[in-house]
């Protein structure tokens, strides 16, 4: 039980911005056994967002309370994901090779199609979630929070992972871990759909990973692989094509 308290801190260090203990470090052994809590944190994410649009709600507008929302989130993981998407956006924008697609998304500064992409996922999010029953909006941020998450693991034991460098950050979360992770974490990234309460929300499980698929083999193609950018930018497409998925089975089924 301890060592398991351990892996579930060090996730929970490594994907955000709430202070740990001081004895949680960044252990290889460790990291790379966190990902099984990898979606859980997203639960923890889309709870806090969820919270803060339900408490905002009572004095302020839905819109500027969704606002409030995602910013929690962003807060709260410190943009970790959506400054891979950024990178990604770069990276595959402005590179025509494998090597200066790495470069690009290894350099810290942010360019135009960085920039662009944000812009507009920032504003897809408002206003899918603007779109979305009241109501829902807090159960729909912590499903998509989880399960985007969980797509994005199913990576580590899909594709291969393109080195960046000794020194990457994500390298030791990269490694094929265990049958038991993957079991995990996709418990913890499936198990929130059922706060819908209709087995129908089930089906937004196929286009996710059909959007995994396509992903993967764009990363493929152009670099043989993934890394951990293309991992933050797979949760963060993935998150909004929840909002498209949930908004079309609501109105439609």
């Amino acid at each position: 039980m301890k060592k398991e308290i351990r892996i579930f801190f060090t996730a929970l260090m490594f994907y955000t911005r709430i202070p740990c203990p001081k004895w949680v470090d960044h252990s290889d052994e460790y990291l790379n056994k966190a990902t099984r809590y990898f979606p859980l944190i997203g639960v923890l994410v889309g709870g806090f967002s969820a919270i803060t649009f339900y408490l905002t709600a009572f004095i302020l507008p839905v819109s500027v309370s969704l606002i409030f929302s995602i910013l929690a989130g962003v807060l709260m993981t410190g943009a970790f994901h959506e400054d891979g998407l950024a990178d990604v956006c770069d990276g595959f924008g402005g590179g025509w090779t494998k090597e200066k697609i790495l470069i690009i998304m290894k350099d810290s500064r942010v360019g135009a199609y960085g920039v662009i992409g944000l812009v507009f996922l920032f504003i897809l999010k408002f206003t899918l979630l603007d779109s979305i029953p009241v109501k829902s909006i807090p159960a729909v941020l912590i499903a998509a929070h989880a399960l985007s998450r969980f797509v994005a693991v199913t990576f580590l034991y899909s594709h291969t992972y393109v080195r960046e460098g000794e020194d990457s950050k994500i390298k030791p979360v990269a490694r094929k871990s265990p049958l038991f992770n993957f079991v995990l974490a996709g418990i913890f990234g499936i198990a929130p759909l059922l706060l819908f309460r209709n087995p129908c929300y089930f089906l937004i499980l196929v286009p996710l990973f059909l959007m995994k698929g396509l992903l993967g083999r764009y990363f493929k193609k152009w670099i043989g692989g993934y890394t951990g950018d293309c991992l933050g930018a797979t949760q963060q497409i993935c998150e909004v094509l929840f909002y498209v998925c949930f908004i079309v089975l609501w109105k439609y089924i």
